[in-house]
Order: structure tokens, then C-alpha cells, then sequence
């Protein structure tokens, strides 16, 4: 067994990502994981964790025809007996390698198997890392990377696959129960699966599910600006509101000047300067109940209201403080942190073409994710409408956000598309998703709130069927063992949701499919 104590010296890999698109994904933390060997219960030594496996997977499953593609998967059954369920999961849209921790009891996918003696799953999303039908990200390609053939792919691997441990292949649905178990995106795809092929998978543990696309999602930063330091929030608000002034006067002198004092003059776009200030406020996505005043975030609020040794009151220090401390923050700390040694155009800037919009080899997860933003998950994290208060400048709309869809994808896209959320709700259930044997579990200061199933204003009733927890946590927080250790709220949620896989798994009967 993982001694409780290690969990402690696990880090989340919070790297800088220099791109808009990417650096807002909603995507699950990634911890590493100390070497250590495996033995099952009986004592025999297992396969490392990180052994890799091969299935043959549908390239196109209205088209079986065309062949199977390798799709890479990892499994751990240290804690298995026969009769044990299944815990299947894909970290999303992220290259799966390095993700091995939601095998362990590090997560609450090793917890489960833990408790229920079951084997834990972790399979590359298609499209992202190395499972990949074509050796290519073309658009042509890309045609086959839909949230259909995702779910799909996991609905067949379940169905078909030979496991690597002894009785691997005699635990298909019916022989053995399957849990599904995802977080952000992939906590979606989870609820998407067993809304559009039920019977499959017994049970879902879904963390901070994304189940709701929405185009418009201003509500991305609510939570930000609601649970950030108000000194902070206030000051944000100042400078966002002077640029959004400046642009609505067309003050063009006015915009270069407070460029220059971020050093980012020579961004030719003020849409690109706007979505620069954007990033300070995405590090918030990746806090955890463990973060410190040396994480990022906390980090860029203290330059601002930190003076002299004096915190700022509520109300912040004021514009003119606002503009030279963010600034400076940018000038000493934060443009290195994100773009390293490029310059400011090939850093930040989106309108002149770059290797991002032409890199077709495997392994872009911004290209792969950018194709599903565009044709079925919208998300783009923009301005609130008028009237509310904005930490994000009004310049930044779904229009300034959709035509990086034609830069990246001109072949498929002739003009910025209206990317069809509804049908994606439609189809999928959405916040209306009501499939007994879900546990939904989300943080109370998750910028990706909005899109789950505790939304504010939603409102969607807690059933014993289906259960809904809310932690006072971030983005996936529950998903960490480490953090229930921390956070009271997040143990709360955790113990609910072993409690109901534990009553629903008692339920579960082997039969034919």
C-alpha cells in the first residue's frame, strides 16, 4: 500500500503554456508518482505501473472497415480479487503518459479499487499523445476526433478488450461491473457515455464534469474574481475597465501606452494584449487546497497589493498603483514565466501565423483540443456582458476567440463558426443528464463550475441515484487523495463517493450483454 505520508511529497505540474487555447483547457492535474514496486495481494510481483499496453482500436466505428489504430493503455491491479470491478478512465485531452497516478490510491480511482478490490484503467484519449489513427493531425484526420468516437472507443475497449492480468479475459460488462471515473473533459465524456450507451458501465465517479458546452462562457471567471482577494478583484477591475474605456474611445495612444508599461508594446492586436491579462487569471485554474503564496497566482495579487510591507484594504491600492505593480510583474516575473525567450508576437500574439497553426504532427494536444472547441465544445473564456463586473476586458468575445478556428483549420473553415454547442447538449443530455449510479463531484471555486452540474442557478435536485457533492475546493480537487488529507470538505466528498460506489457495486449482478 501508498504510505499516506508520500502523498505529501507529490507535485502538480504547473508549467507556463505560452497559448490561450491550450493554457484553458479543462484538464486534470498531473502528479508525479515515486518509483516503487508493485505486488498484488497475494504477493506476486506486478508489471511497473507505467508498462505500457496496446489496443487494437476502431479507427472509425461507423466505418469498422478501415482498421484499428494502437491505442495505448496502462492498468494496475495490485488491490484486484476476481470479482472486483473495473475503474476505466482517460485523462483527456492530454498525452496519458505521466498520468499513472489515477491508477494509485494517490487518486480516487485507486480508492475505489482499493476499497472494492477492483483494477484500475487508464487509456489515451484518440487524437492526443500517441493513439492515433493516422500519423498526422490534418484536418482530414481530424474528422474522426468527435466526442461519438470517444465514447466509442471506450464502449469497445470495455467490450472487447483481453486485460494483461490473469482472468483478463473473462471481465467484459456483464462479467464484471465497470466503473467509469473522470475529471474535467473527460468527467463529460463519462457522463456523455453513459447517457448515449447505458448498460455498459455500472457506476461514474465524474469530478468537476464539464457536462453543459456553452459558447459564451463568461462565467469562467466568477468564481475567480468572487473567491480571489477582494484588493485584488478591485484592482483587476480598475485596470480591465480603463483598457475596455480606452478601446471604446478609440484611444489607440492611450492602449500603446499602458502596452509599453507591460512591456508588451509590440503586441500589434489589442485583443492579444487583452488575452495577455487574461493569463494571470487562468493560474487560478491550476490552485489546489495545498497552494501557498509562492503559487503563481497569489503571487501576481501580492505585487499588487503588497506596498511597503502594507496589504491593501478591499478596495486595492487604485489604478495608477494597479497599472505600474501589474506592470512591473510582467517586466520582472511573469513574461519569462510564460514565453521563456521568444518575442512578445511569437509568445502572445494570434494573428500572425505561427507553428502552432501548421504543426500537424502527433502529440499537439493544442491542435487536437482546438478541433473539438471548434466543432462541438465552445468554452471560450471571454468578457461578462455589459453592466456586470469584469476582471476580462469586454474586447474579448466568442468572434475574437472563433476565428483562430480558420487560422488553425482552414480547410474545414472558411469563416469564424458558430460552434454548435446546443446540438452537443442535445444529444448528450447535458445538465440534463439523470442516469442512476452517477456521482457528481465539484469545487466550490472551480472556474469550470459553470459547465457542471452544480452551476450556479442550475439548481439540479441530489438523489441517492444520483448523487451531486460540492466541496470548498478548486478544479478537480477531489480527485487527489493528498487533498481530502487537507481539506475537510474535499474528505467529505471523497468518503460519500467510495460510500455510494460501495452500495452500488453491492447491487451489481453478472449478466449477458
Amino acid at each position: 500500500m501508498w504510505a499516506l505520508t508520500s502523498l505529501l511529497l507529490a507535485c502538480i505540474a504547473r508549467a507556463a503554456i505560452p497559448n490561450a487555447m491550450l493554457r484553458s483547457m479543462p484538464s486534470l492535474p498531473k502528479i508525479s508518482v515515486p518509483e516503487r514496486s508493485v505486488t498484488s495481494l497475494n504477493g506476486t510481483v506486478l508489471p511497473n505501473i507505467t508498462t505500457m499496453y496496446y489496443f487494437d482500436q476502431l479507427i472509425d466505428h461507423n466505418n469498422p472497415g478501415l482498421g484499428t489504430f494502437q491505442q495505448r493503455y496502462w492498468m494496475n491491479w495490485e488491490f484486484y480479487k476476481p470479482g472486483g470491478p473495473i475503474v476505466l478512465m482517460t485523462p483527456g485531452e492530454v498525452n496519458a503518459y505521466g498520468y499513472e497516478v489515477f491508477m494509485t490510491n494517490y487518486s480516487i480511482n485507486g480508492l475505489i479499487a482499493q476499497q472494492q478490490n477492483g483494477a484500475a484503467i487508464l487509456i489515451e484519449h484518440r487524437f492526443f499523445g500517441y493513439s492515433n489513427p493516422y500519423d498526422n493531425l490534418t484536418s482530414q484526420s481530424l474528422a474522426l476526433l468527435t466526442i461519438q468516437q470517444a465514447i466509442d472507443d471506450l464502449v469497445y475497449f470495455a467490450t472487447t478488450a483481453d486485460l494483461p492480468m490473469p482472468g483478463g479475459d473473462a471481465v467484459k460488462p456483464g462479467q464484471a461491473p465497470w466503473i467509469l471515473v473522470g475529471g474535467s473533459y473527460s468527467g463529460a465524456l463519462a457522463s456523455y457515455t453513459m447517457v448515449n450507451k447505458p448498460g455498459i458501465f455500472w457506476a461514474g465517479y465524474l469530478s468537476s464534469a464539464t457536462v453543459e458546452t456553452i459558447t459564451d462562457y463568461y462565467e469562467y471567471f466568477t468564481p475567480v474574481r468572487e473567491y480571489m482577494p477582494q484588493n485584488c478583484s478591485s484592482d483587476v477591475q480598475a485596470v480591465i475597465a480603463y483598457l475596455d474605456r480606452m478601446y471604446v474611445a478609440n484611444d489607440t495612444a492611450g492602449i500603446q501606452a499602458l502596452k509599453d508599461v507591460f512591456s508588451l508594446g509590440g503586441l500589434n492586436h489589442v485583443g492579444d494584449f487583452a488575452t495577455a491579462l487574461e493569463y494571470n487569471l487562468w493560474d487560478w485554474q491550476y490552485l489546489q487546497p495545498d497552494d501557498g503564496p509562492n503559487s503563481m497566482f497569489y503571487r501576481f495579487c501580492d505585487a499588487l497589493e503588497v506596498k511597503d510591507g502594507v496589504n491593501a484594504g478591499p478596495e486595492g491600492w487604485g489604478l495608477d498603483n494597479a497599472i505600474n505593480s501589474w506592470g512591473n510583474f510582467w517586466n520582472t516575473t511573469y513574461y519569462k514565466y510564460m514565453c521563456s525567450d521568444q518575442d512578445v508576437e511569437t509568445c502572445l500574439g494570434s494573428f500572425v501565423p505561427t507553428d502552432r497553426w501548421t504543426n500537424v504532427t502527433v502529440d499537439n494536444p493544442n491542435r487536437s483540443w482546438l478541433w473539438m472547441v471548434c466543432n462541438q465544445i465552445g468554452f471560450y473564456q471571454v468578457g461578462p456582458p455589459e453592466g456586470q463586473p469584469a476582471i476580462v476586458s469586454h474586447i474579448i468575445q466568442p468572434s475574437f476567440m472563433e476565428r483562430q478556428c480558420v487560422n488553425v483549420f482552414p480547410q474545414t473553415f472558411a469563416s469564424p463558426p458558430d460552434t454548435p454547442t446546443a446540438e452537443t447538449n442535445a444529444m448528450y443530455a447535458g445538465w440534463n443528464v439523470n442516469v442512476p449510479h452517477i456521482f457528481f463531484a465539484n469545487g466550490l471555486r472551480d472556474p469550470w463550475r459553470g459547465g457542471t452540474v452544480s452551476a450556479d442557478g442550475l439548481n439540479k435536485p441530489n438523489t441517492t441515484s444520483m448523487p451531486i457533492y460540492m466541496s470548498d475546493a478548486f478544479h478537480t480537487s477531489d480527485m487527489m487523495t493528498h487533498n481530502g488529507i487537507i481539506n475537510p470538505t474535499i474528505a467529505v466528498v471523497q468518503e460519500a463517493g467510495l460510500m455510494y460506489m460501495k452500495e452500488w457495486l453491492a447491487e451489481w449482478k453478472p449478466s449477458a450483454l
